[in-house]
Formats: C-alpha cells, sequence, structure tokens
C-alpha cells in the first residue's frame, strides 16, 4: 500500500517504513506526526482525492531534527565594489513512515520497536599453521632477492644545464 501526501508545498509518495526527508515540521525525536493532506491512496482499490482523500492520513515517526549543508549566497555587481556573501543552512526533519490509515482511523501514538539484526558472525582470519598459505609467507621472507635486484643503482646524471656544486660557470 502506497500513499500521496502534502506537506511544506511538495508532494511525497510514500510506503510503510519508509525513511524520508522533509522540510521541518513540529515534533521532537521519537514522536509520531501525523499528515492529514492525502492525495491518494494506492493498493488494491486506488483512491484519488478531489483534492484530498476523505478521512486518510499518513503517520510517521520523527527519527532527526537537523540542518542541510551549507550554501553560500554570493552576488557581486562589478565596477561597483559592490558585494554581498550570505550563508544558508536549510533545517529539515527526517522521518520514518509507520502507518498509512484510512477510513478515519487513528495512527497509534507510540513508535513500534524495530526489530534488530543479529550481528553476522565474523570469519576467521588466521591461517592454520599446516595450510600452504602459511608456508608461502614464510618462503617470502626467507628467500634471498635475485641478483638483479641485488645490484646498486647507478647515480642518475646530471644536465649540461646546472653547474656543478661549488664551481661557477664560466
Amino acid at each position: 500500500m502506497f500513499a500521496v501526501f502534502k506537506t511544506g508545498g511538495k508532494q511525497y509518495r510514500v510506503a510503510a517504513e519508509d525513511v524520508l526527508k522533509i522540510d521541518k515540521v513540529k515534533g521532537e525525536p521519537g514522536e509520531i506526526v501525523e499528515f492529514g493532506e492525502v492525495l491518494v491512496v494506492g493498493g488494491e482499490p486506488v483512491t484519488l482525492g478531489a483534492p484530498t482523500v476523505v478521512g486518510a492520513t499518513v503517520a510517521a515517526e520523527v527519527l532527526d531534527q537537523s540542518r542541510g549543508p551549507k550554501i553560500i549566497a554570493f552576488k557581486k555587481r562589478r565596477r561597483k565594489n559592490s558585494r554581498r556573501k550570505r550563508g544558508h543552512r536549510q533545517e529539515f526533519t527526517l522521518l520514518r513512515i509507520t502507518e498509512i490509515l484510512t477510513d478515519g482511523k487513528k495512527p497509534s501514538k507510540t513508535a513500534q520497536p524495530r526489530p534488530k539484526r543479529a550481528p553476522a558472525p565474523k570469519p576467521e582470519e588466521s591461517v592454520p599453521e599446516g595450510s600452504a598459505g602459511a608456508e608461502s609467507t614464510n618462503e617470502k621472507a626467507q628467500k634471498p632477492k635475485s641478483a638483479a635486484s641485488a645490484k646498486a643503482k647507478k647515480p642518475v646524471a646530471k644536465g649540461k644545464g646546472a653547474p656543478a656544486k661549488g664551481k661557477k660557470k664560466i
């Protein structure tokens, strides 16, 4: 089942358990808020509103009240020595849709506890001593360097344009 509701001049299509970021609405984290301006309720019989669906509400739990990233509004008028710099952070509310209600039903006043996932078992990272992986690491540590890598590197020749250290160019 889905619903389309309107808040803050925008319309949102939601289903149960959706997490949604909307313009700021009143409510503390953990509270349940209702949206009564439901435009469409979808499901087996799709109900269209004219302009809204009578008796339909969307209930959501407030997860967080926060602010978005900083936006810089910089205005400059050339050749006038006029400029203005202003920063702005838009406030938003993070919601989790709990229920889509029809026929004038009221939402439950408390948020349902979320089922917690069991932690996944961690794979063993140690390698047993008898395996091939342990032998290959020991061989690398004891293996002598090859003749090509053991040779000393030749110093790089200096270019003609740079004078040698301590000598003046004539």
